[in-house]
């Protein structure tokens, strides 16, 4: 593997925790929602953590600022997809208690690179 400085992101490094929590959250639900809601949340999880890392190769800040904001979108679908399953009975409260303080802090984190970039 690659020697890259994104890796030492504390932004990356919640983000690949936030992507393990929303597989071992999306796995559980039933095989009807493969190809949606399952399928959706893993995408998001995936953006989140690969728009950080291209973004931190990116020289100009403009761009490195734009692939982070893509980054934080992507956990406000997380966000939104969670609600959604929780409504429907997917995941339970404990569940959605377990992956908020991942949400949460990838989301600061992000939020604070995006803020850095100005």
């Amino acid at each position: 593997m690659l020697n890259l400085t994104h890796k030492n992101l504390e932004a990356f490094k919640s983000s690949k925790q936030l992507c393990k929590e929303v597989y071992l959250i999306a796995n559980q639900f039933p095989i009807d929602e493969k190809f949606n809601l399952t399928s959706q949340l893993k995408r998001a999880s995936i953006s989140v953590c690969s728009n950080i890392a291209e973004g931190s190769s990116r020289k100009s800040v403009a761009e490195r600022k734009r692939f982070y904001e893509i980054s934080r979108g992507s956990i406000v679908e997380i966000d939104t997809q969670i609600e959604i399953a929780l409504m429907l009975n997917l995941i339970t409260k404990e569940q959605l208690e377990v992956l908020k303080p991942h949400v949460i802090s990838t989301f600061k984190l992000l939020t604070g690179l995006i803020n850095k970039q100005q």
